[in-house]
């Protein structure tokens, strides 16, 4: 309107200098292009979430199976088996520990005894530190230790020995000394043959005989 001054403006406008303006150009063009990118990562996170905790879910549940402890061995403290031979001859096993680790009748014995009673009533007895022992077989194998006494006085020591009960038998590759009324003998190795009755020594042997020479 005539004669109407016109008011100052409240705030005075300030020039961008030609860095600026290249620096807000550059910052909308590219949040122009980061916005939509950014939506739609949000979108899917939103869409596929339900499968994500689905997905651990199982594989929490499929490493739980993976580790889940086997059942042990059948554990009995101080077994003991009583068998008898052809011949009605008996004979027993006993041990301070018998594990079955499988569905077989095979024990691992700890600390493993053996009798065995001979016809004219006399007996052998066996002893070692560890063993294994088949049921259905009858044999034990001894490992550790393996003594050997005879009812006659006879004591053999060797580290192993399989031992057929039934038969009455018991072999061993394993260097062995014997010690009884007639002396000592260490070889290679020995066959006990009817229960006892028996015993070669295998490989080279040294005897010391009582009374006599070497």
């Amino acid at each position: 309107m005539p004669g109407r001054e016109m008011l100052p403006p409240s705030r005075e406008r300030r020039g961008f200098s030609a860095g600026q303006m290249a620096r807000r150009r550059f910052a909308v063009r590219w949040s122009k292009r980061l916005l939509p990118l950014l939506a739609l990562g949000l979108l899917s996170l939103v869409v596929f979430w339900p499968e994500i905790e689905g997905n651990e879910d199982r594989s929490r549940v499929s490493f739980r199976r993976t580790v889940q402890p086997r059942a042990e061995g059948l554990r009995v403290v101080q077994p003991r088996y009583q068998g008898i031979d052809e011949l009605n001859r008996p004979f027993t096993v006993t041990a301070d520990i018998g594990t079955q680790p499988g569905a077989a009748e095979i024990l691992d014995l700890e600390a493993p005894r053996g009798d065995i009673v001979l016809s004219d009533g006399a007996w052998v007895y066996i002893q070692s530190r560890t063993g294994r022992f088949d049921k259905p077989a009858n044999h034990l194998d001894l490992a550790g230790a393996v003594t050997i006494y005879h009812d006659s006085g006879v004591m053999m020591l060797t580290d192993a020995a399989a031992v057929e009960l039934e038969a009455g038998t018991a072999s061993g590759d394993a260097p062995v000394a014997a010690q009884g009324s007639f002396g000592t003998i260490t070889a290679e190795g020995f066959r006990l043959m009817d229960r006892g009755g028996v015993i070669i020594f295998t490989g080279q042997a040294h005897a010391v005989l009582e009374g006599g020479q070497p």
